[in-house]
């Protein structure tokens, strides 16, 4: 039978790995668009820069997880505890995976946007906040998970 604190540890890794690949996979994917559009529209670099950064933020969710969730894994944790943090862990790490992935390619197709000549930098991050609030979502349902311990 596994123990409540590896049970806990486990859903930390997967909160904490999986939101960072999303993010990786979100700043590679806005990343990959801002070089395109910087060849056709090089004086927006800065509204490239600032939707390339914006998939990032889901990794640091996952990141802040940990901490709303670290004073609970000591030794004598209890099984429900263990499996809280784990559940708590895997649905946050899934909800900034999928989230921060989508967000890349909302940014990449305003960067595209942006570097054919349209304006659309406003609107595309009024576009980019909607799925940054399910993972807003996820890591207060952390918060309140952690709460509940």
């Amino acid at each position: 039978m596994m123990s409540p604190i590896l049970l806990a540890y486990i859903g930390i890794g997967l909160m904490i790995g999986l939101s960072g690949i999303g993010s990786a996979f979100g700043v590679s994917i806005t990343g990959n668009a801002a070089v395109g559009a910087l060849k056709k529209n090089p004086d927006a670099f800065g509204n490239y820069m600032v939707l390339s950064a914006l998939p990032g933020t889901q990794g640091l969710y996952g990141f802040l997880g940990y901490f709303l969730l670290q004073n609970y894994l000591v030794a004598d944790i209890t099984m429900f505890q263990g499996a809280a943090i784990f559940g708590a862990g895997l649905a946050l790490g899934l909800v900034c995976l999928i989230t921060a992935y989508r967000q890349g390619q909302v940014c990449a197709n305003g960067i595209a946007g942006i570097g054919a000549g349209y304006d659309v930098f406003g609107k595309t991050l009024i576009l980019a906040v909607f799925s940054e609030l399910y993972a807003i979502v996820a890591l207060a349902a952390t918060f309140m998970i952690g709460r509940t311990l």
